[in-house]
């Protein structure tokens, strides 16, 4: 099949070289801009970007996809594919394809809507979710769904260890039901929507104001982006990993041998980074601190 692939981060690159491998013809790939170091005044391409240059694929870096519109109509290709784009796709656009576009989103929609699916689905505490091969409309994530796969979210998974496994499945996903999306109309969505907005730094920032549970999942979510942080000291600490644990004492203070106590049960610290410092394990930190309770600097308003 005739494709125009559109897609910005790691988990496209996979996605894309599976589609190539499979013998379809990719005519065009459109990716984010590339973005410009904060040091040394370079600029550095997508991670799709790279993979199309490596594969010898054309390759356009629009500020606004409707600015290729054009060009994509000129590709007689059949229809698009989206992983994570990262721009909304205007009408006149999805027009430009015959078959108009297709979009693996990492949720089982309705749920999660939006932006950031896999993170805001570990924050809920949801046990499971998944992927959906979707028509996309002018609303946001609304569009019919083609097919689906479902998969349970590990107590101890990262974000990024989740969106890698989504990554796989959902390629699967595509190849497999790729060549009937021109011939079949997709199935409508049903049930309550919810809607995973952009996320925030404020947001992953932790103290001892909620539950280890919580915490947990904060942590989870936010690796490898953006990390979940702490203020102890003045400084800022990431927290990596971290695991919820049985355990009382005076919320808001790390102690040793390196846990986080809370308003029920303590977040044991296995993996920090101090600012400035390279990653370590939480009782390694704590014990370069010479203390053995230091107080977290609290969230303001909790």
């Amino acid at each position: 099949m005739r494709l125009v692939f559109l897609g910005t981060p790691d988990d496209a690159v996979a996605t894309l070289r599976a589609l190539v491998d499979a013998g379809h013809d990719v005519a065009l790939v459109l990716t984010q801009p590339d973005r410009r170091r904060s040091r040394g005044g370079g600029v550095d391409p997508s991670p799709v970007k790279r993979a199309a240059s490596e594969l010898g694929l054309p390759v356009l870096t629009p500020a606004r996809a409707r600015e290729a519109t054009e060009v994509v109509a000129a590709t007689d290709a059949e229809l698009g594919v989206v992983v994570g784009f990262g721009q909304l796709l205007p009408p006149a656009f999805l027009d430009a394809l015959p078959h108009g576009v297709v979009n693996l989103h990492y949720s089982l929609l309705p749920r999660w809507r939006g932006a950031a699916p896999v993170e805001r689905a570990i924050l809920a505490g949801d046990l499971e979710t998944g992927v959906c091969l979707m028509r996309i409309e002018e609303g946001l994530d609304t569009g019919g769904i083609y097919a689906s796969v479902s998969t349970a979210i590990g107590s101890k998974e990262t974000a990024g260890e989740l969106h890698a496994r989504l990554t796989e499945l959902g390629t699967d996903l595509l190849l497999e039901h790729l060549p009937r999306v021109l011939d079949v109309e997709p199935v409508p969505q049903h049930g309550e929507p919810t809607y995973a907005e952009k996320l925030t730094v404020d947001e992953f920032r932790i103290d001892g104001s909620r539950p280890a549970e919580e915490l947990a999942r904060v942590v989870r979510a936010g690796n490898p982006r953006p990390g979940a942080w702490m203020i102890v000291g003045g400084k800022r600490v990431k927290v990596w990993r971290a695991r919820p644990e049985p355990g009382e004492g005076r919320p808001g203070v790390v102690r040793s041998p390196g846990e986080l106590v809370t308003t029920a049960g303590v977040l044991r610290l296995r993996e920090v980074q101090p600012e400035g410092r390279p990653r370590m394990p939480g009782d390694a930190w704590m014990a370069g601190l010479r203390e053995r309770a230091v107080p977290v600097e609290p969230v303001e308003g909790s």
